[in-house]
């Protein structure tokens, strides 16, 4: 049983719909639909302060992203007011918005920063059936491209595929390589699509269709470190969760189900090495699941509400 968790009273007034980590762990930012964002520094909970409240949002605020540190102290924020906010720490505690995207006629319902190897871009995924790509200049200039309907109805999520090559470090190349920008989204439609920049243009790679029967809620493409597969986890309102795997870009993607969920799945998230996978799922419980020797993916933990 998990035990030993941290916990940080929020004081947000109404529901709290995100919450992420900085790079080093040192710091939370959390979401709300109380249309604030709030920052707390994170240790034991004797130590948990909070250091900041970020307002601007006319509407809930879905969830936030911290951007690598190389470029500084940056979030994302993306709301139901169709908009998406880039803040900078200016100064200690001290947050300002340095570019505002207000291009989706709908609620943006998920961000995701690039690999920092491409540089300092930004997916947004809209109720309006499109995803934004966000792009910093050289000059500090932001400017945007455009996936048109991605997904029927509305996109739910999106996910960025690793910079390193998978296999990279098998096939004996040295040192691991960038990629092409690859990234997955998941929609209303109930599919799952990988998406590739060709010269500048975001086209379809692959369609993954017909194993989710509701919206997909949720997809997190997992870390890499060079080894020879490519894995995606999805997960829907029809309570399943999908492991998706592929072998090198060329291949198809093969999926394995999860043992059916009680309810509705919301979140995925893999750990840091990409072998754990976290599953948050309506019931009010998060479950740990990892792959065995024999290819199957397997409980190791679950937690609930009444656990502290």
């Amino acid at each position: 049983m998990a035990t030993g968790g941290v916990v940080v009273d929020t004081q947000h007034a109404d529901m709290i719909h995100d919450a992420q980590f900085d790079y080093y762990g040192k710091r939370v930012a959390t979401c709300s639909s109380d249309k604030s964002i709030k920052i707390f520094s994170v240790g034991d909970s004797a130590n948990n302060s909070f250091l900041a409240e970020l307002r601007g949002h006319e509407g809930p605020v879905w969830q936030v992203s911290w951007a690598h540190p190389k470029y500084g102290s940056i979030i994302a924020s993306c709301s139901y007011d169709r908009k998406v906010f880039i803040w900078k720490e200016i100064n200690p505690n001290q947050w300002q918005i340095i570019f505002q995207f207000s291009g989706h006629e709908l609620s943006v319902n998920a961000i995701a920063w690039a690999p920092h190897e491409h540089g300092l871009i930004l997916a947004c995924a809209s109720s309006d059936g499109t995803i934004s790509i966000l792009t910093c200049r050289d000059n500090n200039e932001w400017t945007s491209t455009n996936i048109p309907q991605a997904h029927q109805i509305g996109v739910n999520a999106v996910s960025w595929a690793p910079a390193v090559a998978a296999g990279s470090l098998v096939v004996g190349q040295g040192a691991a390589t960038t990629t092409q920008k690859r990234l997955v989204s998941g929609g209303c439609d109930n599919s799952v699509k990988i998406w590739v920049e060709v010269n500048n243009r975001w086209e379809v790679e692959h369609r993954l269709e017909g194993d989710h029967k509701e919206w997909v809620r949720d997809v997190c493409w997992a870390p890499n470190i060079g080894l020879p597969t490519n894995i995606i986890a999805s997960c829907s309102q029809d309570s399943t969760v999908i492991i998706w795997t592929q072998e090198d870009v060329k291949s198809t993607w093969v999926p394995r189900t999860l043992p059916k969920f009680t309810d509705a799945v919301w979140r995925v998230s893999w750990s840091v090495t990409g072998n754990i996978l976290a599953v948050a799922s309506g019931d009010n419980k998060v479950s740990l699941w990892k792959e065995g020797v024999d290819g199957e993916w397997k409980k190791i933990e679950q937690m609930d509400e009444t656990q502290k």
